[in-house]
């Protein structure tokens, strides 16, 4: 259910903003998306695990914070990045 480290070395190298960049809003919202797609397909197969379901809420809401606060900042940041990772809105 959780990413490997390795995979989060990824995607920190691929959507942050500087060389040392780990904790910009791209950085986390990216690392946000990657753990709802895991927990989502978690609760696919296991469709009475209530507590995952929760922490799912829990995640999402947060990507929402973080992602209302780019879109305050810079429209466009906001649009490239929903763009790169897929995301609806």
């Amino acid at each position: 259910m959780s990413i490997t480290a390795e995979r989060k070395q990824e995607l920190i190298k691929e959507y942050a903003t500087g060389e040392y960049d780990t904790g910009s809003p791209e950085v986390q919202i990216a690392i946000l998306s990657e753990r709802i797609r895991n927990l989502t397909d978690h609760l696919g197969t296991h469709k009475k695990d209530f507590h995952s379901r929760r922490g799912l809420l829990v995640l999402v809401g947060q990507r929402r914070r973080l992602l209302d606060y780019v879109k305050g900042k810079s429209q466009s940041r906001y649009e490239g990045l929903i763009k790169r990772l897929g995301l609806r809105r």
